[in-house]
């Protein structure tokens, strides 16, 4: 690989970039990527691609999020329990009808604040939906009070049993993966800093699924490539 070259490294951009999709869009450790890199003729320490993961992750991740097609109206919101630093943390998720994934926050706490600082961030991003799921959690319902631009909006409370917001609970599988591939998160930085990149990488190859014909799968699959490249090249 070569091409571009940012100062101070001594990789060129494509390798960096490449590097940093693949501990991203797979379950890899860094010293998996360091020996696929390896077999293509690339010598370079697990520490440099953890240091490039870390130090793109958040202008990769707002390049990708800028792209994205405009999202639907019906939301699906869900937390899950992860370890960060051997701290029990909740990572708020939400996705549209479309199972694309919104926003993702980790947070240490459970409660109508949290809640609120949830719905406060995808507000800013996004127009108000139609309809709003969540589970029986209470701080939802509390903190949708608190929004006037909500009132109007329809809330359903799902119970999580019932296995009706199917939607949420299949996008936290890939994020329980990585937990496991990483042994839990060290820090919650880092640990919102990869999520962010991976929920976007995520979005970027959702639709590519193997009910989806060949061509049609390659043709969005070839696309999703063009828009990571054009998304490295202006982070750079």
């Amino acid at each position: 690989m070569s091409g571009q070259k940012l100062p101070g490294y001594r990789f060129p951009l494509a390798v960096i970039s490449y590097a940093v999709w693949l501990y991203h869009c797979f379950t890899l450790s860094y010293r998996d990527v360091e020996e696929l890199l390896l077999e293509r003729g690339i010598a370079v320490t697990r520490e440099s691609i953890r240091t490039w993961c870390i130090k793109f992750s958040d202008p990769f991740a707002q390049g990708l999020r800028h792209r994205e097609p405009r999202r639907g109206s019906r939301w699906h919101l869900d937390e899950m329990c992860v370890d960060v630093g051997g701290v029990k943390h909740w990572l708020w998720r939400a996705v549209d009808e479309h199972g694309a994934v919104l926003d993702v926050l980790l947070q240490e706490q459970r409660d109508t604040e949290a809640a609120r600082s949830f719905f406060h961030r995808l507000l800013e991003e996004y127009d108000v939906p139609e309809v709003i799921h969540t589970d029986k959690l209470r701080s939802d319902g509390a903190a949708l009070r608190e929004f006037p631009v909500l009132h109007s909006v329809e809330h359903v409370q799902i119970v999580s049993t019932a296995r009706c917001n199917n939607l949420i609970e299949q996008s936290h599988r890939p994020t329980r993966r990585q937990e496991h591939q990483q042994r839990g998160f060290r820090s919650r930085q880092r640990a919102q800093g990869f999520l962010n990149l991976h929920a976007r990488i995520t979005n970027l190859h959702h639709p590519a699924r193997s009910t989806v014909p060949a061509r049609h799968r390659r043709h969005h699959q070839q696309t999703a490539f063009k828009t990571w490249q054009e998304t490295v090249r202006q982070a750079a």
